[in-house]
């Protein structure tokens, strides 16, 4: 199974970066990006398949594909935002981890009002 090899992978990472952090702090973060990378990379492909499925559906029921193209910018942005905030954590840095965050948050709601909008306006055409 492929989360064998994710999770083995991240073993190793956490082995190599707590070794290293007593001798080479500066290598343990460049561990840490490298791994984060390599794991993104190895699950990409599963990524793109889960994309298509869901753009196949959203043609097959008639949604608009600038919602859908919306949902995939937030989920993207929320898992950038996570693993940037996660970098910035293992460095020791949890006050510009939070600040990331909270940025991403906020653009993830910005990116999000044309969705509630749109919804208002259905659930206003609805009631009487």
């Amino acid at each position: 199974m492929e989360i064998f090899q994710i999770v083995g992978i991240g073993i190793i990472a956490t082995i190599l970066i707590v070794i290293l952090k007593q001798t080479r702090p500066e290598f343990a973060i460049l561990v840490s990006v490298i791994t984060g990378i390599l794991i993104f990379m190895y699950i990409l492909p599963h990524l793109a398949y889960v994309i298509d499925t869901i753009s196949s559906l959203s043609s097959r029921v008639n949604v608009d594909f600038s919602y859908f193209n919306t949902l995939l910018k937030i989920i993207g942005m929320a898992y950038i935002v996570e693993f940037a905030s996660q970098i910035s954590r293992d460095a020791g840095q949890d006050s510009i981890a939070m600040k990331i965050e909270l940025g991403g948050k906020v653009l993830i709601m910005v990116l999000a009002i044309p969705i509630l909008l749109a919804l208002l306006d259905l659930i206003i055409k609805i009631l009487p």
